[in-house]
């Protein structure tokens, strides 16, 4: 099962309703079964889930102290893709969630004052060796500062080639439990959520395979031995 954190340091960041709609939209794409992890204490995913008449994805409202065993359980059941919304504080809480995860996104509004609470973000996956993705969120359209987070962040690491503009049918879609996919599949903030989840399931797959194949030379590298009379003398250990 993979493991997608959404964190933020920022409240106000977008991150719960891009989780519900990331979510959805990977349920719809294939990458199923998908469980919508909630760790923040706010329940605001809580509420959002219980308003659905759709019963997938799947959910969890969990603690950051159950969340190794809940995942495991999560795993066990069948799962293959879960998505956690985290609490908009950086904390050990976080790290823990951080230290866990396949993948890193941090929505960041186009903002001064978010830009610079992206940093603390990035610092602890970058001390737990997890790949960051940045999205920008909440843009507004046509205008010069978006264009200018996007170059701010990349300095700091990827940014999704996919901006989430401001729409009102983001928030009128949350108000029962649906998504824009599912409000207005046609829709320009629709063809946003579709073009984002088909860019970070693109980046799973890739880190999922950099990951096997470095497991993989470890393992072959551990099990040779160099022959006897051979340059140095290798001794084998196990």
């Amino acid at each position: 099962m993979q493991v997608v954190a959404m964190a933020s340091q920022k409240g106000g960041s977008g991150k719960t309703t891009l989780s519900g709609h990331l979510a959805v939209q990977a349920e719809r794409a294939g990458a199923g079964p998908v469980v919508l992890v909630d760790t923040d204490p706010q329940g605001s995913l809580s509420e959002w889930w219980n308003a659905r008449h759709e019963q997938a994805p799947a959910f969890a409202h969990t603690t950051i102290a159950r969340l190794l065993i809940d995942l495991d359980n999560l795993r066990a059941q069948g799962f293959e893709l879960a998505i956690i919304d985290t609490p908009p504080a950086i904390t050990t809480a976080i790290q823990s969630v951080i230290a866990i995860a396949d993948l890193v996104v941090i929505p960041t509004r186009p903002s001064p004052h978010d830009l610079r609470a992206a940093g603390a973000t990035v610092e602890l996956a970058e001390r737990a060796g997890k790949p960051v993705v940045f999205v920008v969120n909440g843009a507004t359209p046509r205008a010069r500062i978006t264009a200018d987070a996007a170059v701010a962040l990349s300095q700091h690491g990827t940014v999704a080639p996919v901006t989430i503009h401001h729409r009102t049918d983001f928030a009128s879609s949350m108000i029962d439990g649906r998504t824009v996919v599912e409000l207005a599949p046609n829709g320009n903030s629709a063809q946003e959520i579709f073009n984002l989840w088909s860019y970070l399931s693109d980046r799973l797959e890739k880190n999922f395979r950099r990951t096997v194949f470095q497991t993989n030379a470890s393992l072959r590298r551990e099990a040779f031995v160099r022959p006897a009379g051979f340059g140095r003398r290798q001794i084998n250990a196990s």
